[in-house]
Order: C-alpha cells, then sequence, then structure tokens
C-alpha cells in the first residue's frame, strides 16, 4: 500500500452500519470511496453517501453504489465526513478545492458531527498554505472585481483557472469560477478566510480551519500517524 491507501483504510474503521457518510472530493478521497464499495459489497453495509461533487456521485454510480447515494437536503445529519486535502500543517488547518469543489466540501465537511481529513505524508507542510495556491469560488460575473480586490488587499497574484483544455475558464458545480490565489508569503493566518469571504462576488475560499477537523490520518511509507 502507499500512503493514500493507508490512510483512506484507516478511515474506513470510522464508518458503521447505518451511518451517513460525506465522501470528500480528490484523489485520496477516491481511494477511501472505493475501498468502501467494496466493503458494502463484501459485508452487506448499508450507509446512505453524500457527494461533495458531481464527480463523486458519478463515481460511486460506477461503482455500483450510486443507489446509496443522497443529497445534502435528503438527510438530517451526516454522521461523518471522510475528505482529502491539499494541504494540511500541525493545527490541521488545510488548504483545499484543487479539483474545484471546496464549497460543497466545506458544507458537508463543516456540517458532519465528525470531519476526519486523510492525506498522505506529501501534504504536510509547517503551515498553510505550504507554497500551495489558496481556491477561490466566485461568481463569473465578478471574478476580475475579485481578483483586483485580493491582490489589493493581500498581496500575492490571484489567477483564474483555465481548463486543462484551454477552452475558458473552469466552471464548479455550482456554475461559478476559480481564482487560485498564490499569497507572498509561505504562512497565512486562517483568520484571512474571514477577510477574502467579505470581498463582493466571493462564495467561497479554500482555507478549512483545523478546529473543524476531528482528526487528520496521514499515510506514510510504514503505516499512518492520527493528528488529532
Amino acid at each position: 500500500m502507499n500512503g493514500k491507501e493507508r490512510a483512506a483504510a484507516a478511515a474506513l474503521q470510522y464508518v458503521r452500519d447505518g451511518m451517513v457518510v460525506g465522501a470528500g472530493s480528490g484523489s485520496t478521497a477516491q481511494v477511501f470511496l472505493e475501498m468502501l464499495a467494496g466493503r458494502i459489497r463484501e459485508e452487506g453495509m448499508e450507509v446512505s453517501i453524500v457527494p461533495t461533487s458531481s464527480e463523486v456521485e458519478v463515481n460511486a454510480v460506477r461503482l455500483g453504489i450510486g443507489g446509496l447515494v443522497r443529497q445534502l437536503w435528503q438527510v438530517d445529519r451526516i454522521d461523518v465526513a471522510i475528505d482529502g486535502a491539499d494541504a494540511i500543517d500541525a493545527r490541521r488547518n488545510l488548504i483545499k478545492g484543487g479539483g474545484g469543489a471546496l464549497t460543497r466540501e466545506k458544507i458537508v465537511d463543516y456540517w458532519a458531527s465528525s470531519f476526519i481529513v486523510i492525506a498522505d505524508e506529501g501534504k504536510v507542510v509547517a503551515n498553510i498554505p505550504g507554497g500551495r495556491p489558496i481556491p477561490i469560488e466566485v461568481l463569473p460575473f465578478a471574478w476580475r472585481a475579485v481578483k483586483e480586490a485580493v491582490e489589493r488587499r493581500l498581496g500575492g497574484e490571484a489567477r483564474l483557472r483555465i481548463g486543462s483544455d484551454k477552452r475558458g475558464p473552469v466552471v464548479t458545480d455550482n456554475g461559478n469560477y476559480v481564482l487560485d490565489y498564490v499569497h507572498p508569503l509561505e504562512e497565512i493566518d486562517v483568520g484571512a478566510e474571514r477577510e477574502l469571504k467579505s470581498i463582493p462576488g466571493v462564495v467561497e475560499v479554500g482555507i478549512f480551519n483545523g478546529s473543524k477537523v476531528s482528526k487528520a490520518i496521514i499515510g506514510t511509507e510504514t503505516g499512518v500517524s492520527i493528528m488529532e
């Protein structure tokens, strides 16, 4: 097993029969979903799955567990959310949103009774953002105004995310654009989340406060370490 697989496998122990599970986006969370699907098939475990993106929903169908998918409005609770991270520091502060699903991820993850992060050791940084860009979901109408406001207030550079086919901006499941903000320093205070969200046109920010994270499972070459 690699680090991603070890972290995902360790997270399975927190899922029990009858639970409502928030299923995160990203490569490590995808490994977890595949392992969860295997356990459901082998043990007949009954769970409901709340996806954080349309990609997760499609993957659930592909894995044969599409019938267990529920939208957020269809459930009255989320027992546990299992999600990945682009970067995580010792205080469990996160950078998320590399796949563009930051808004739905934050809603599901924060609403869950328990929010568990899974990542390999390559995602651990001394301080966020750790050189990673900070995704900011913005209304398409306002993207340039937000870009200029972010750069004026905090310095650095905010770049409009362009699709891999170079035909135009990436569009989120919510119909919005994403700015990738490169902060001028290696460390940013989590309070910047509030400042960025105060800019008109900003929908959500890919800074996740460590106080919301119940625990983080970090997969290594030899096992896992737990941050809580």
